[in-house]
């Protein structure tokens, strides 16, 4: 509710400037994981490595952002979320510089944790603000325009990683990783705090985990989290495996990145567009339902496509746009409905989302993606299996009591 506490301002009017800021803040995650896969191939030789090990360092840093997300949340609902984003942002930006002078795999892989470690921080108290500062509808549509700015990182990254690959090496892509943490910690120092005093919650460790228990145990909390995180790994699925769906299925080089994450981020645009329309129109119930309907179609048309036509760049990418623009429609309105089955732990709820989607996508980059190797047909499958069960989850919420 809108109103003033100890100078901070809380009210809906002139938060536009949130909704840049989380969406930079959320965009460190593509830039992460996307920017450097232009570089595996050098990346391999220089540290004498294999692809599948390489692959870990994705893994590893997946890990570091979900257990830290636990970390974070608390810390955003005791201190206020501004603390938290100068804190991460600038330990986020040490760790990129650190790995841009690696001089070994291991200490590579290292600081990969640290990035993760560090990245979290600033999206969980991106989200956290958001609900802060808008109803529940205004939520959704702000979700959704974090969304459309966010969409463009996954475009942005790999064919930027690609370029600065090509002209200076490989360690520029965490040079300007480096420069991009520090801009969100200098955004932070113009951040409105959006948390009230009286709203501060305990940091007691007895107290987190009663928190912790309270949201494992709720109703409807989980399954929420759960359902949009693997919705989202049949995405992940070929973001992750993006080498070898580049190199491999189609053929392509190193410079081609941009024709599987371009269509990707048009998608997402497009599906974040129509998500946030409908956020005065729709309940969000229909509107995650309509999201659902989207990608079993668009998994339907991926099996046929890989049973009928040869690999190419319409016949791979093309079904997973579609999924993309489903996706987008569904996350901001789900992500919105998570974060209010906890009203007073909304940096604890959004922990908890933060954790469990990137568990799931460690295990997709650690262990799926090379299980399904270089096979189109593997890949359909694959995400066959996470939509099934997205759906199945969905379905039982829609028929559970609410």
């Amino acid at each position: 509710m809108p109103g003033t506490s100890k100078g901070i301002q809380l009210t809906r009017p002139g938060t536009g400037h949130l909704t840049i800021i989380a969406a930079l803040l959320a965009m460190i995650g593509p830039f992460s994981i996307d920017a450097y896969l232009p570089s595996f191939p050098d990346i391999e030789t220089e540290f004498q490595i294999s692809r599948a090990m390489l692959s870990q360092s994705l893994a590893v840093y997946l890990l570091a952002f979900a257990v830290s997300t636990l970390f974070w949340g608390p810390m955003a609902d005791r201190f206020g979320r501004r603390l938290v984003i100068l804190i991460s942002m600038a330990l986020y930006t040490l760790g990129s510089v650190a790995c841009a002078l690696a001089d070994s795999a291991s200490t590579f892989m290292l600081l990969r944790i640290v990035q993760g470690l560090a990245a979290s921080g600033g999206f969980i108290a991106g989200r956290a603000m958001i609900r802060d500062a808008h109803d529940a509808e205004g939520a959704r549509h702000a979700m959704s325009q974090v969304m459309l700015l966010f969409a463009l990182a996954p475009a942005v990254a790999p064919v930027l990683g690609g370029w600065l690959h090509d002209q200076f090496g490989w360690r520029s892509v965490f040079w300007f990783l480096g420069a991009f943490g520090s801009l969100l910690v200098l955004m932070g120092f113009f951040i409105t705090e959006t948390l009230a005093h009286e709203n501060r919650r305990s940091i007691h460790p007895a107290s987190v985990v009663r928190v912790y228990i309270s949201a494992i145990l709720h109703p409807r909390f989980p399954a929420l989290v759960f359902c949009l995180s693997v919705s989202f790994a049949g995405l992940f699925l070929y973001i992750a495996g993006a080498p070898a769906v580049i190199y491999s299925i189609l053929g392509l080089e190193s410079s081609d990145f941009g024709w599987l994450f371009i269509p990707i981020v048009g998608g997402l645009m497009l599906g974040a567009t129509i998500s946030g329309r409908l956020a005065h129109r729709w309940p969000a119930k229909r509107t995650i339902s309509t999201g659902v309907l989207v990608m079993v179609l668009a998994t339907a048309l991926n099996f046929v496509a890989v049973n009928v036509a040869d690999a190419g760049i319409i016949a791979v990418i093309g079904p997973l746009v579609l999924y993309v623009i489903g996706l987008a429609v569904m996350m901001p309105a789900i992500t919105v409905l998570a974060l209010d089955c906890l009203p007073s732990h909304r940096g604890t709820a959004a922990s908890m989302q933060g954790f469990l989607q990137m568990v799931t996508n460690a295990v997709v980059a650690s262990i799926m993606v090379p299980m399904l190797g270089v096979s189109w047909l593997h890949f359909v499958y694959g995400q066959a299996c996470f939509l099934l069960l997205a759906a199945g989850i969905w379905y039982w919420l829609q028929r559970s009591p609410t």
